[in-house]
């Protein structure tokens, strides 16, 4: 099974052609130039520097969430325009298990983190056994505090992946939690693990149409946090009056 990958749930950019498990090709950019600008044309030269059209695609994987807002809407709005044509099955990929995929060769748990800011990161944990990965916890918003405290008393190293990944190790850290940085070429998200997680979803038959795919954000955007705030206060005057 040929599959396309494609990952714009952060600030680097990345797309990638596999077969099955084995990566064929990949490419990877972090210049601060936008997805909008650098996704697309990185998919078509990835394709042509394989010999590739999208005809001889079996799967289309992309990162779905959690994430950037824009950067997840720019990734699941040009799976769906490939996969449409063609009629290419699709696989919504979990950013943070794609990213555990990345550090799936060094066995033992793996604790993604990705910046969320307002004091919270994205995270889940999963354990690996050297070829392989499980699911410990579900994907999350989940403050520093709480992820201590969900880890105090274990003597289990955390193997840390993300670009959080220096916030929470720091924060771990002074808790007495034991924890190491994953190297930095396993650190940052990749096509990579989205394809593998993409094959997974389809083996397990949980691939969608293009019409099904969506974003997964875990938590509202600032527009509709303060729409929401606005409309809490004036529900509060209107009590008032």
């Amino acid at each position: 099974m040929k599959i396309l990958a494609l990952e714009s749930s952060a600030v680097a950019a990345s797309v990638a052609v596999c077969e099955n498990e084995t990566l064929i090709a990949q490419s990877f950019q972090k210049t601060g130039l936008t997805h909008s600008q650098t996704l697309l044309p990185m998919l078509e030269g990835l394709l042509s520097s394989c010999g590739l059209s999208l005809n001889e695609i079996d799967l289309i994987g992309v990162s779905s969430g959690p994430g950037s807002f824009t950067g997840l809407r720019i990734g699941v709005s040009l799976a769906k325009g490939l996969a449409w044509a063609k009629e290419i099955p699709c696989a919504a990929c979990s950013t943070l298990e794609s990213m555990a995929w990345n550090a799936v060769a060094m066995e033992g748990e793996i604790c993604t983190a990705m910046d969320a800011r307002r004091g919270q990161i994205y995270n889940a944990r999963f354990c690996s056994n050297g070829e392989t990965i499980c699911r410990l916890t579900p994907d999350r918003a989940i403050a520093l505090e709480d992820l201590t405290r969900e880890l105090q008393g274990t003597n289990k190293i955390q193997l840390l992946v993300g670009d959080g990944a220096d916030l929470c190790y720091e924060h771990l850290q002074k808790s007495g939690v034991p924890a190491r940085l994953a190297p930095p070429n396993l650190r940052l998200q990749s096509a990579w693990g989205v394809a593998r997680v993409a094959l997974e979803l389809s083996r397990k038959g949980e691939a969608v149409s293009s019409s099904m795919l969506k974003p997964t954000y875990l938590r509202l955007s600032q527009a509709e946090r303060e729409r929401l705030e606005r409309e809490q206060e004036s529900s509060k005057e209107n009590e008032g009056n």
